[in-house]
């Protein structure tokens, strides 16, 4: 039996002459939209800043539980799906809010950033765009 009727017909973009790059079409889709592959990965490393503020004593251990919901927030959106930028989109907002409020509380130059950062995120999550490419 030959390579082809065990694979099916040769098409003109799975035939063995093609040369169109075999990139994932969730992959180019993420590529098309850096700034959701920047949030995912904004949202891991703020899981490791929770583990380590907790094991560095600055944090209560009680933060521990937000970490995984970090990690599952930063891969899925990383994996384009609706449930992971829904997860996302409330984590910026609390966020966001929760550095207003240090801000206004202990009048910190850290905390405006970070929370105008975090309105950045959510203004850019909520662009139809960026919904249209999540599944």
């Amino acid at each position: 039996m030959s390579d082809q009727a065990r694979t099916g017909p040769a098409t003109p973009e799975t035939g063995p002459g093609s040369r169109k790059p075999a990139v994932a079409p969730q992959r180019q889709a993420l590529l098309q939209l850096p700034g959701l592959a920047a949030i995912g990965l904004y949202m891991l490393i703020l899981a490791g800043v929770v583990v380590l503020g907790v094991v560095g004593g600055h944090f209560q251990p009680l933060f521990l539980a937000f970490a995984p919901v970090f990690i599952a927030a930063g891969l899925g959106l990383l994996l384009l799906l609706r449930w992971a930028w829904a997860m996302t989109l409330a984590a910026v907002v609390l966020l966001a809010c929760l550095f207003a409020w240090q801000f206004s509380a202990q009048h910190a130059f850290p905390f405006i950033v970070q929370g105008l950062l975090n309105l950045v995120f959510f203004l850019y999550l909520v662009r139809p765009e960026v919904r249209e490419k999540l599944r």
